[in-house]
């Protein structure tokens, strides 16, 4: 019997959208500790790495374009992240929705015997909370979250740590996302990497290394089936 294929798949900006979510918390948290609210277009490049690297970038941003230096110590830092998590884990999914084909993709995965995994810099409890309330959880064998290891991406050991505990094989192996720190983290993995357009991140996709560009799911099966036959 040959080696099933196993595909991974990046949360925020790859399978739903959530910037409308996470921007009404980090604005909540931005209110609340004296900082300017940003837009959504600035949620979707400082999203990725997870909601502490979230708060900080966006407070070293802040500062650069007024010109207003406001000190942030760690323990703020460490404050305004547990008020965000706080606050978004009672608003996960208020706004947020499904990527275009991502349902249609998901379940012809299914039927097609495919080993599925998310691998999230997102908290575990917050990814899977996410996924069950937008119906998609029963979909994965794993759910690999930014604190599931003592490592998350770009680091390659997110992405084979997961293939192992699902029981994949690295050279029948697909990430899917939409930055470059999940380009990174599939590249030194050695696992070929799918790029959504549109995704959440300050890069464009010709400054990304991939081996397919997709606009969203619609259609990606074709793809898929490719590597199936292999």
């Amino acid at each position: 019997m040959s080696q099933k294929l196993t595909i991974l798949f990046d949360l925020d900006g790859t399978l739903i959208d959530t910037a409308p979510d996470l921007m009404s918390a980090h604005n909540h948290v931005m209110k609340k500790f004296g900082y300017i609210v940003r837009e959504l277009e600035d949620i979707k490049k400082l999203a990725g790495r997870g909601s502490k690297a979230m708060i900080k970038k966006s407070i070293h941003e802040i500062a650069e374009r007024t010109g207003k230096i406001k000190k942030t110590n760690e323990n703020e830092a460490e404050e305004m992240t547990k008020e965000f998590i706080n606050y978004y884990s009672q608003n996960i999914c208020n706004k947020s929705k499904l990527r275009a084909g991502v349902l249609n993709f998901l379940t012809w995965c299914k039927k097609n015997s495919i080993l599925m995994a998310i691998c999230t810099n997102k908290q575990e409890h917050l990814s899977i909370d996410l996924l069950k309330k937008i119906k998609l959880y029963d979909f994965f064998d794993y759910i690999a979250g930014g604190n599931t290891f003592n490592y998350n991406k770009p680091d390659p050991r997110h992405l084979t740590s997961t293939i192992e505990i699902v029981g994949g094989n690295l050279k029948k192996s697909i990430m899917i996302g939409d930055s470059e720190t999940d380009s990174r983290a599939a590249e030194d993995a050695n696992v070929t990497f799918i790029l959504i357009e549109n995704g959440y991140t300050e890069k464009k996709p010709n400054q990304i290394h991939y081996n397919h560009l997709v606009k969203n799911f619609i259609g990606l099966d074709k793809i898929i089936q490719k590597y199936i036959n292999d």
